[in-house]
Order: C-alpha cells, then sequence, then structure tokens
C-alpha cells in the first residue's frame, strides 16, 4: 500500500469523526511560524488545539516573503495579533552554509542556514516588526524547541508599542 492510500485510509475514520469549525479565524488570534521538521508537534508543544492557531511552516521557521504574505493575510482578514516564530535544536539549517546547501540540493536559492537561533529569531522578529502592513500584530516572540525534550526556550519577547 502506497503512503497516499494510507493516508487515504485513515482519513476515512477522521471524516467520520470531524467536527467542522465554523471560522476559518484563530480562537487564540495567533500564528506560529515555525519549521517543517516532522519531530515538531507544533499544537501539543504550544498547547494549541485545532482551530487555535494559524500555522505557517518551511524550512528552518524563518521569516520568508511567503511569510509574510501569509501573516498580511493572518492580520488583516484574520484577526491575528500575535506572532510566535518557533525554531528547534538539531535543525537540518543549522550550522551550513548557503553555499554547501546550494551543492547538496543542485537549487540556486537562498535556504536561510541558522548559524546561531538567538541571532536569527532576533533577526526574523525584526522584520516583522518592521513590516507596517503588520502594524495590527501586538506581540512577537521567538522560542527555540527542543527536539530532545520537547522544552521551549524564550529568545525573543517583542510587545508593540
Amino acid at each position: 500500500m502506497s503512503e497516499v492510500d494510507r493516508m487515504l485510509e485513515a482519513n476515512a475514520a477522521h471524516a467520520a469523526a470531524h467536527r467542522a469549525l465554523p471560522d476559518a479565524r484563530p480562537r487564540r488570534q495567533v500564528a506560529v511560524v515555525t519549521c517543517m521538521d516532522a519531530r515538531i508537534d507544533v499544537l501539543g508543544a504550544l498547547g494549541l488545539g485545532v482551530g487555535d492557531a494559524h500555522v505557517i511552516r518551511n524550512a528552518g521557521g524563518r521569516v520568508t516573503e511567503d511569510v509574510l504574505r501569509s501573516l498580511a493575510l493572518s492580520v488583516h482578514v484574520l484577526g491575528v495579533r500575535a506572532v510566535v516564530l518557533v525554531q528547534h535544536t538539531r535543525c537540518g539549517l543549522e550550522g551550513v552554509t548557503d553555499e554547501e546547501l546550494v551543492e547538496r540540493t543542485g537549487a540556486t536559492l537562498s535556504f536561510l542556514p541558522i548559524a546561531d537561533h538567538d541571532r536569527s529569531l532576533a533577526e526574523d522578529a525584526a522584520v516583522i516588526a518592521a513590516a507596517s502592513y503588520l502594524g495590527p500584530v501586538e506581540e512577537i516572540a521567538g522560542l527555540v524547541y527542543d527536539v530532545d525534550t520537547g522544552a521551549l526556550r524564550e529568545v525573543v519577547l517583542r510587545a508593540r508599542d
């Protein structure tokens, strides 16, 4: 059985118990930007449930143009007022260079590697804070998730004036 077949089979059980949410707006008015790493249970780690937050995932949990596009919609269309950035230990983007990743992948892209989580989270929080169109965001936090312990470490917390 293929992986897609397994997923479709599992979906049948899921759909039978599914409870539709009435609204796309996140109940807790928060958006989480985190890594695509399969070891991160975003909802569990942050004490969230389905419908509580928008979750935006990409390699490294970095703030890219597409993340900013999603946040603009989250903020102005769907009422988000807080953004939480979550990077993690033992990330595949940690301790490598763009050049190494270009060589490994053959893709001539900027991969936004992470030399230091504290610095990259501060930089990404600053990008969000500087985006005038994200003015309604009242709080920006940067956290590091430890994939071995499940614990979070707060790195950045910015409240808007």
